[in-house]
């Protein structure tokens, strides 16, 4: 078995499941009431774009402990989605906790990242 060459963020599976699940963010903030536009969309949505973009960002960091930084930046803001989403659901702006199995994959899958990236060699 090969072992998978990561080149860019791009070829980071984490980075990749977190892009599906800002589209899914997205799609779902679109059927929110208006009012709340200013609200759970903009805090939702704004709280998406930052994991896969801090994941990229701290991809091309010069260092393994910097990009291990940006990593539990992201499980901050998983953990504000999901908030939002209780949320949601409790103001009953949605009918069920939709996207929760995709924030928590997302959250194993950053956690399995940094913990790979600690045990690795030349930690620098």
């Amino acid at each position: 078995m090969s072992e998978k060459i990561i080149r860019t963020h791009k070829d980071l599976d984490v980075w990749n499941k977190a892009m599906e699940l800002a589209e899914k963010l997205y799609l779902l903030t679109e059927k929110l009431p208006r009012e709340e536009q200013y609200g759970l969309v903009s805090q939702i949505r704004r709280a998406a774009v930052s994991i896969p973009s801090n994941i990229a960002e701290g991809a091309a960091r010069n260092s393994t402990k910097e990009f291990i930084q940006f990593l539990y930046v992201e499980l901050g803001s998983l953990s504000e989605i999901e908030t939002q989403i209780l949320l949601a659901k409790r103001l009953r702006l949605i009918s069920e906790a939709v996207l929760l199995n995709d924030i928590v994959s997302t959250r194993k899958m950053l956690l399995g990242l940094i913990r790979f990236l600690k045990t690795k060699k030349g930690n620098s």
